[in-house]
C-alpha cells in the first residue's frame, strides 16, 4: 500500500503544535504547548487515534498565550475524520481554522468540514480547503475506458488489440505505486460453467503476465476467474455476450 502524508498544524500566536502523520508510519508531534497537562492531553488523544507505538513526542513546554478552552477545542479537532485527509493540513490560528488536503468525494469533503465546525463554538470560523482527489480506482477505470481486452476466440492468447489496451493499463498501474490490483476474468454463458471458469482464470493470468513484463511488480497483482457468474449485460444477445467477456481491474489495497 502506498503511504500517504498528512500535516496537522495547530498554531496560535507563539503556540505551534505540529503533527506529521503518515499511514502505517510514525506520527511526529512537535511544537510548544503551555504546560504538561496540555502536552499529556494532546499526546493521549493522538495515541488513542493512531496507536501509541506510532506517536513520536517532540513537544516542548513554554510560555504561550491561548484563548479560553483551547485544550478542549484541540481535543475535538484531533478526531477520526483527520485520517480521511491525505496530503493535508489543519491550522488553528486564534479562532480561525483552515483545513486543506485531498479526500475521496464531495460528500466526504462537506462532512469533514461540517463536523469540525459543529465541534467548535460560534466564535470560530472554518475555511474548507479540502479537494476531491482522483481515486486510485478512477485512474484504472479511465485507462480502460470501457474497452474490452481482446483474446483469440476460446483461448487465453491476447490479440494485438488486446495488447495495445494492456500497454495503457500497465502505464496507469505504474502510477499507483504500492497499490495492489486484482485482475478478474469474466466470460459469457456459452459452454459449461467449469470450462468458462478455467478460461477466465487463464485469461486473468495472461493479463498479469503481460503487465508484469511491462514493469508491474508481480506481488502487486492478484488474479481470479469468475467465469459467467457476474454478467454485466444480457447473455441472450450477441452484444451482451461481448460485453460479458471482459477483464476487470480492481484496486484492493
Amino acid at each position: 500500500m502506498k503511504l500517504h502524508r498528512m500535516l496537522l498544524l495547530l498554531s496560535l500566536a507563539a503556540s505551534v503544535v505540529q503533527a506529521q502523520v503518515q499511514s502505517e508510519a510514525p506520527v511526529v508531534v512537535s511544537g510548544t504547548v503551555a504546560d504538561e497537562a496540555s502536552k499529556a492531553a494532546l499526546l493521549e488523544r493522538l495515541r488513542s487515534l493512531y496507536g501509541a507505538s506510532r506517536v513520536v513526542d517532540q513537544l516542548a513546554i513554554g510560555t504561550v498565550s491561548t484563548p479560553a478552552n483551547w485544550n478542549e477545542y484541540v481535543q475535538r479537532l484531533v478526531g477520526p475524520n483527520l485520517k480521511l485527509v491525505k496530503g493535508g493540513q489543519l491550522k488553528v490560528d486564534g479562532n480561525n481554522v483552515s483545513l486543506r488536503g485531498d479526500v475521496e468525494s464531495e460528500e466526504q469533503r462537506q462532512k469533514i468540514a461540517g463536523d469540525i465546525a459543529a465541534s467548535l463554538n460560534p466564535t470560530y470560523t472554518v475555511n474548507n480547503g479540502l479537494r476531491v482527489a482522483v481515486s486510485q480506482q478512477s485512474v484504472l477505470d479511465a485507462a480502460l475506458a470501457n474497452r474490452i481486452i481482446e483474446f483469440e476466440s476460446g483461448k487465453a492468447a491476447l490479440t494485438p488489440a488486446g495488447m495495445e489496451v494492456l500497454d495503457q493499463m500497465a502505464a496507469a498501474m505504474l502510477k499507483l505505486k504500492g497499490v495492489k490490483v486484482q485482475v478478474i476474468g469474466h466470460t459469457d454463458n456459452a459452454g459449461s460453467r467449469a470450462s468458462n471458469l478455467s478460461l477466465s482464470q487463464a485469461r486473468a493470468e495472461a493479463v498479469k503476465a503481460y503487465v508484469v513484463a511491462k514493469g508491474i511488480p508481480e506481488e502487486s497483482v492478484a488474479v481470479s476467474g469468475e467465469g459467467p457468474d457476474r454478467p454485466v449485460a444480457d447473455n441472450r444477445t450477441a452484444e451482451g455476450k461481448a460485453r460479458n467477456r471482459r477483464i476487470e481491474f480492481k484496486v484492493v489495497q
